[in-house]
């Protein structure tokens, strides 16, 4: 995994997370049945782990390092019920809310959850929540984190509230018309910089294209839409969650061609590689992680987009302004140019990839 996608080296919420079992407030399961959601790796976690554990994490670069260190990673358990349910909650409120309701759900009838969250990610806010739908919390403070959990669930659970919630991750139709969720990248809208790079893609793109970074599929749809040439188109991105609508967004925008362009669904940490060739890569990398600017994100998209290009291949790309790709896009390919700046964004094309 590339260590520019790894968790943070001090995570506090999972050191906090921890801090009940530590003080006694909490003790572990005699029956060893551990459901960790949005599971990261780290020390304590390492530490604190039993055989019966089981991780959840959507996010291929976090899930491949979990199972490196030799945890049970699980895509979803499925209808097992855990004694224990730890959460390490999103920021994303509608997110957030569909996991609490996940772990109340997932846990059995004398089962707890128990979540960390920052205090400066909306702490009180999750924790709020949480009582609304499974009653009265403990609490404590520690790393600046807040730390709260449930008393045994019983016949505290609002289930009204539980099933409003569990909907909350299903797949809708956001204000463009596109299939998203919460949580996804510009999950309700389509993002700026992305429309921007769709409206500068050439008709004459042709052949099998690689969209990096795909999220629900938008530029990919419009690939379909617009590039009459193009027979194939394989969406790369580490979020399992955008998967399914992503499916959905190109299934519709196949039935609004009219044309059998194939389409693969791929989750996978783009930094690390491509295992195919294409004519096309289009991608409107990431370049932060949290609140942090990591450019070397976009320069890592960069060069994989230049190993899977055939020789003829283009990349189309867009970016902020600010972002110093140019070294790299020089560095990798023989024809640069930019094609506009707008928005304080800019769409870039690269031919002729060297090796």
């Amino acid at each position: 995994m590339s260590a520019m996608f790894s968790a943070a080296a001090d995570d506090a919420a999972l050191e906090a997370l921890f801090v009940p079992f530590d003080t006694g407030a909490l003790g572990l399961p005699v029956d060893g049945r551990v459901l960790v959601l949005r599971a990261r790796d780290g020390f304590r976690l390492r530490e604190m782990a039993r055989p019966g554990w089981v991780c959840e994490q959507s996010f291929k670069p976090f899930a491949d390092a979990l199972e490196r260190s030799g945890l049970r990673v699980a895509a979803h358990s499925g209808d097992e019920r855990f004694s224990v349910v730890l959460v390490l909650p999103p920021r994303q409120r509608d997110e957030a809310r569909a996991l609490f309701a996940q772990a109340v759900d997932r846990a059995g009838p004398l089962g707890i959850v128990l979540a960390a969250v920052p205090n400066a990610e909306g702490a009180k806010s999750a924790e709020s929540d949480l009582a609304k739908l499974a009653g009265p919390l403990h609490q404590l403070s520690k790393h600046k984190c807040r730390v709260f959990w449930t008393q045994p669930l019983g016949d505290n659970i609002d289930r009204t509230l539980l099933e409003a919630w569990l909907a909350l991750d299903t797949p809708r139709r956001n204000a463009a018309g596109f299939v998203s969720r919460p949580g996804l990248f510009a999950w309700d809208r389509v993002d700026t910089a992305s429309a921007l790079l769709a409206s500068h893609l050439p008709a004459d793109l042709v052949g099998r294209v690689a969209d990096l970074g795909a999220g629900y599929g938008y530029l990919s749809a419009q690939v379909i839409a617009r590039c009459p040439k193009v027979t194939s188109v394989d969406l790369y991105e580490a979020e399992a969650r955008a998967l399914e609508p992503a499916r959905l967004n190109l299934e519709q925008a196949q039935r609004e061609s009219g044309r059998a362009v194939t389409f693969g669904l791929h989750w996978h940490d783009v930094t690390q590689g491509l295992a195919q060739r294409y004519d096309v890569v289009i991608s409107n990398p990431p370049f932060h992680q949290g609140r942090a600017d990591l450019p070397d994100l976009g320069r890592a998209f960069i060069d994989t987009a230049a190993n899977a290009l055939s020789s003829h291949g283009r990349l189309w790309l867009v970016a902020n302004r600010h972002l110093p790709y140019e070294a790299t896009l020089a560095a990798r390919f023989h024809e640069v140019r930019t094609v506009t700046t707008q928005d304080s964004f800019k769409v870039i094309e690269a031919r002729g990839a060297r090796p």
